[in-house]
C-alpha cells in the first residue's frame, strides 16, 4: 500500500498544471461552503438571539388550546394558580433552565382623553422578564431603559404612540374587560415607546402584572403563559422533551391535556427564514459535490486516457488489475485530501479575517449588530469527508477503466 502511495504521489507531481487546477477547484468549492456556512450560520443565530432574547424567550407554557385562540386574547385559557404552582416546581428543578417570566396578554381601549383606540398589552414581572428575554430593553426606543417597567407605568408600541400622538411622561387611561365581562379603567403614565418587530407580541406594550390583575380585577395569581430561557440553546430540544413527559403528560378533569408547550420555532414566523437558510446551506453542499466529482472525474479520466501504454506495460509485466485500480484510486482520493487541507485552511483564515474586521449590519433601528462568523469541528468534518469520498467515487469509473484494460490492446495504442 506503501507504495502505490508513493506511485501516486508521483504520478501526480508529474502532472502539475493538471493537479494544481484541479486542486484550485476543490479548494474553492471547500471555501465556498465552509464561508458560507459560517456567515449564515452567524446570520441565522443572530436573528434568533434577536427574536427570542428580545420577545419570545425559547420555550413557552401554556393552558391547552390558548395558543390556538391567542388573537382574541382568551382571559379564561389562563393557567390558574395550582397550575402555576405545578409550573414553578418543574421549571426550578430543571438546571438547563436560566429564567422563566409568567405573563398576562390583555387587550384593551387605549385614550389619550382625545381619541382611544385598541391595543394589545403584555403584563410582566420587570425583574423576571428582564432574565428571561434580556434584550427587551433595547427595542425602548424612547424613554428610560433601566428597570423596564414600574406600577402606574406603561411602554406603548411606536405605531400607537405616533398614531395617537403621545410622549413620553403623558397620563392615558386603559380600559378593559375581565373574563366575566365586568369592565374597568385604569389611569397610567407613558414610560416609553417600543419598537415592533414581526411576530407574536411584536407589536404589544407593555404594563406590570400587578398592574394588570387590578385592571382585570384577578385575585389569584393566574396567568397567560410562562415564557422560558434556557442556559444554552442546543439544550433547546432536550429541554423540550423533558417539559412534554412532565407538565404535558398532565391531564385536566376530563382526560385531556392541560397543557401546550411549544418552541420559539412554532410561535415566529422567522422560523421559515431560518429554514430557507438552511435549505440554501444544502443546496451549497450539492454544488460542491457536484464540483468536486466533476473535477476528480475529468482529471482522472485524462490520466486513464493518457498513460494507456503505461497501463498496459505495468498490467503486462504482472501488476493485477486490483493494484492499477488502487493506484488510480488512491491518486483521486489524494487530490480530494490536498483540496480540502487546503480550503479548509483558507477558510479558517478568512473567518478570522472577517471577525478581525467586523462585519455589522443593521435590524429594525439596533445599528452595527455585529456577526461572528465560526465554523465548528464537526461541519469541518463532514466537508472534508464529503470531498474526499466524492474524489474516491469520481475516481473510481476510470480507475476500472484502467483495470480492465487488455494489455496487449493498451501496448498497441499509439
Amino acid at each position: 500500500m506503501l507504495n502505490i502511495l508513493k506511485i501516486a504521489t508521483r504520478n501526480l507531481w508529474r502532472y502539475k498544471r493538471r493537479t494544481l487546477l484541479t486542486s484550485i477547484l476543490i479548494t474553492l468549492g471547500v471555501m465556498s461552503v465552509l464561508l458560507f456556512v459560517s456567515v449564515s450560520g452567524s446570520f441565522k443565530n443572530m436573528m434568533v438571539g434577536q427574536i427570542t432574547d428580545s420577545m419570545l424567550g425559547h420555550i413557552q407554557i401554556h393552558k391547552k388550546g390558548y395558543l390556538s385562540s391567542l388573537d382574541s386574547l382568551p382571559l379564561d385559557r389562563n393557567l390558574s394558580e395550582k397550575q402555576m404552582k405545578k409550573v414553578r416546581q418543574v421549571l426550578e428543578k430543571d438546571e438547563n433552565v436560566e429564567a422563566f417570566s409568567p405573563r398576562i396578554r390583555l387587550g384593551a381601549m387605549f385614550s389619550n382623553f382625545a381619541e382611544t383606540t385598541n391595543v394589545r398589552l403584555v403584563a410582566v414581572n420587570p425583574e423576571l422578564e428582564m432574565k428571561t428575554v434580556p434584550l427587551l430593553a433595547n427595542r425602548i426606543i424612547k424613554g428610560k431603559k433601566d428597570g423596564l417597567i414600574g406600577r402606574g407605568e406603561i411602554l406603548i408600541p411606536e405605531l400607537v404612540a405616533r398614531g395617537m400622538k403621545v410622549n413620553i411622561g403623558d397620563a392615558i387611561v386603559l380600559v378593559a374587560s375581565n373574563k366575566d365581562g365586568s369592565v374597568n379603567g385604569q389611569t397610567f403614565t407613558v414610560r416609553g415607546v417600543l419598537e415592533g418587530i414581526v411576530g407574536p407580541g411584536g407589536r404589544d406594550g407593555v404594563i406590570h402584572i400587578q398592574d394588570a390583575r387590578e385592571l382585570l380585577r384577578i385575585s389569584s395569581k393566574e396567568v397567560g403563559e410562562v415564557a422560558i430561557r434556557l442556559t444554552k440553546m442546543n439544550k433547546l430540544q432536550n429541554v423540550y422533551d423533558s417539559l412534554q413527559q412532565q407538565i404535558g403528560s398532565i391531564k385536566n378533569k376530563k382526560g385531556k391535556p392541560a397543557f401546550e408547550i411549544h418552541t420559539w420555532e412554532k410561535l415566529s414566523p422567522f422560523f421559515n427564514i431560518a429554514r430557507m437558510i438552511d435549505l440554501m446551506t444544502l443546496f451549497i453542499k450539492v454544488m460542491l459535490v457536484a464540483i468536486v466529482l466533476v473535477s476528480i472525474m475529468n482529471v482522472m479520466i485524462m490520466a486513464v486516457y493518457e498513460r494507456i501504454n503505461e497501463i498496459g506495460t505495468i498490467a503486462a509485466i504482472g501488476t493485477k488489475p486490483g493494484k492499477i485500480l488502487s493506484l488510480f484510486v488512491t491518486e483521486g482520493l489524494l487530490l480530494g485530501i490536498l483540496g480540502s487541507i487546503t480550503g479548509i485552511a483558507l477558510s479558517l483564515g478568512a473567518i478570522a479575517w472577517m471577525n478581525a474586521i467586523g462585519l455589522s449590519f443593521d435590524f429594525g433601528r439596533q445599528k452595527g449588530l455585529l456577526l461572528a462568523p465560526s465554523i465548528g469541528i464537526s461541519e469541518i468534518v463532514m466537508v472534508a469527508g464529503i470531498v474526499i469520498a466524492i474524489a474516491v467515487l469520481g475516481s473510481l469509473q476510470p480507475a476500472i477503466k484502467a483495470a480492465r484494460m487488455d494489455p496487449i490492446k493498451a501496448l498497441r495504442h499509439v
